[in-house]
């Protein structure tokens, strides 16, 4: 049976929740400020995102949630944090939360980060401790999980 509980589904689905509380409650809050930050949140979240894929790759390991990482990648953006394609997704939606310029949906990012961290962080982290043991415990002592 194919799964749909992949991390990019739950943001389309975050994304499109905000963009309905935005039809639905519309309501002026972050004005001509949230225009301009939301475009360099986007494309930061966009760029973390590829950079940390392409270090992966690099590392010969998986980008794929749930499957069982050949590597350790510490270095690059994993030196800043140690889920930075989450990171990127958090950043993807506030960028959709300041461009449509809904503040009643902030709620809805941190639902989405505790439902990434509950589904996916937490999972990987274990299995990364169980693979890579003291490498592991170093990089998360010096490593935040988000930020």
């Amino acid at each position: 049976m194919l799964s749909l509980d992949w991390p990019p589904l739950w943001l389309a689905c975050a994304i499109a929740l905000v963009w309905v509380m935005d039809r639905v409650v519309p309501f002026a809050g972050f004005g001509t400020a949230g225009a301009v930050v939301a475009p360099v949140l986007a494309g930061l979240g966009l760029a973390l995102m590829l950079a940390a894929a392409m270090q992966m790759w690099g590392g010969r390991t998986t980008v794929i949630p749930r499957r069982v990482p050949q590597a350790l990648v510490t270095r690059g953006v994993f030196r800043l944090s140690r889920n930075p394609i989450y990171l990127g997704d958090a950043l993807i939606l506030a960028a959709a939360i300041l461009w449509w310029d809904v503040p009643l949906a902030l709620p809805v990012l941190l639902v989405f980060m505790a439902v990434i961290q509950h589904r996916f962080i937490l999972p990987e982290e274990a299995v990364l401790r169980q693979r890579f043991g003291a490498a592991y415990d170093l990089w998360t002592a010096q490593v935040r999980r988000w930020i």
